[in-house]
């Protein structure tokens, strides 16, 4: 999926650039902040097509993350991993319209299918 544009937001250095290192040789390009106030400024500079969040981090949780972008980037697709995946956590992200939602630690394969899917140009808009 060449040129499609990430933002990673993870308290853990290693998980962002986990996610980094393995979805640039597929020509994504990738971005990693350790809080979401400076990725929101970077949205406000320039167009991303997903974001991925980590759900429990200092300051702004991943669901202010979700709800803001989804308020502000309709359409910006946001995948929601964890550590602590709850039945909770996954039925409230669910209700804010995450469009994906991973327990960690995260598989890679199965990140960059459901990545794949959500930018594909054949998928209908409520799928």
């Amino acid at each position: 999926m060449p040129g499609f544009r990430v933002i990673v937001i993870d308290d853990e250095k290693i998980v962002g650039q986990m996610i980094k290192v393995a979805m640039e040789p597929d020509g994504y390009v990738v971005e990693t902040f350790l809080s979401a106030e400076p990725a929101f400024a970077r949205l406000r500079e320039e167009k991303f097509d997903v974001v991925i969040t980590d759900l429990k981090m200092k300051g702004i949780d991943g669901m202010d993350v979700l709800r803001t972008i989804k308020t502000a980037y309709p359409e910006v697709k946001v995948i929601m991993v964890t550590a602590f995946a709850s039945l909770d956590s996954a039925v409230e992200a669910m209700k804010s319209k995450v469009d994906g939602f991973f327990a960690k630690p995260v598989k890679i394969k199965e990140l960059k299918e459901c990545i794949q899917k959500l930018l594909s140009p054949t998928e209908p808009e409520s799928a």
